[in-house]
């Protein structure tokens, strides 16, 4: 096995797209630029000339009731990053700069599926810096009534249990749980954002979903899903709410060896538990990545699938 393949990693050149902004309705062109090692994700606003460079960092979350938005100490702000995130996850890169000449990152298809493509056509350029990752140490949990979400710790893999139970027919309760680092994650990437179409000309109201469309999310009303093509997977609706929720995780600076569970859950649950996490240094580790460190099946089914 190439022992750089445990090293940090960013994209090979500059790749260039441009969407509709799910909840500012604008159009706006994105960026995503080579980084040297140990730079972790960076964003930066192109449309603003000074305090421009915004982290995604868990602490850097402003809103997280209907996306992740994270903001600077100035009130520069990226809103809607997680399915980016998850992409950036998924794929193995460390280090990036996204530029963004608006409030917000295109929603794409309202999976992570485009982010994906976008990244392969890059390709990926392997540095001579090892890989490191967040090791959980001590169970964390974090509830708002019957809401919850739990981490626990695990030495060999990322798991996601997630349930959710909504009151509608169609939707109802779902549960799917993955390994991030050795399932298929297909199902999970290319699931789509998703609402009732009741909860519409709320969002109107709150100044939300201008951007919303059949082409981007999926709309229920009673028990029939409104866009054409139907649903992806028979569990797209719980599958979405993980991919946001690896997304939320990398928010946490580096890919992570745990076990969650979250039930009736979303990004704000995902965030307040990593802020507990992370706000105390006995509850976690960050372990630099050696390849005699690793068990050979996470190796290969990983990291060695996210250069593939």
């Amino acid at each position: 096995m190439n022992s750089k393949i445990l090293n940090q990693k960013t994209i090979k050149k500059i790749t260039t797209f441009d969407g509709i902004g799910l909840h500012s309705g604008k159009n706006l062109m994105v960026k995503i630029l080579p980084s040297a090692p140990n730079t972790g994700i960076t964003f930066i606003r192109s449309d603003l000339k000074k305090n421009n460079i915004i982290k995604p960092n868990v602490f850097n979350v402003s809103e997280a009731s209907f996306c992740t938005t994270i903001s600077n100490e100035f009130g520069a702000r990226v809103s809607t990053i997680e399915h980016l995130m998850a992409a950036l996850y998924v794929k193995g890169v460390d280090n990036a700069v996204i530029e963004v000449n608006g409030p917000e990152i295109p929603i794409m298809d309202g999976s992570s599926q485009e982010f994906l493509d976008l990244i392969n056509n890059a390709e990926l350029e392997i540095s001579d810096q090892p890989i490191k990752l967040i090791k959980i140490d001590k169970d964390v949990n974090f509830s708002i009534g019957e809401k919850f979400i739990k981490v626990k710790p695990s030495t060999v893999s990322l798991t996601i249990d997630f349930e959710i139970d909504f009151p509608n027919s169609l939707i109802g309760n779902q549960r799917n749980v993955i390994n991030v680092y050795e399932d298929n994650l297909n199902k999970v990437l290319s699931s789509r954002t998703f609402c009732l179409y009741e909860d519409i000309e709320k969002l109107k109201k709150m100044n939300l979903a201008k951007g919303g469309s059949l082409e981007n999310a999926i709309v229920v009303k009673g028990n029939k899903v409104l866009n054409k093509d139907g649903l992806r997977n028979n569990k797209e609706f719980v599958n979405h709410k993980i991919l946001d929720c690896i997304g939320d995780i990398y928010l946490a600076g580096y890919k992570m060896l745990a076990n969650i569970q979250c039930s009736q859950g979303g990004h704000y649950l995902t965030n307040q538990v990593l802020r507990k996490i992370l706000s105390d240094e006995a509850n976690y580790s960050i372990l630099e990545i050696k390849s005699k460190t690793l068990p050979k099946a996470l190796v290969n089914n990983y990291f060695l699938r996210s250069i593939a």
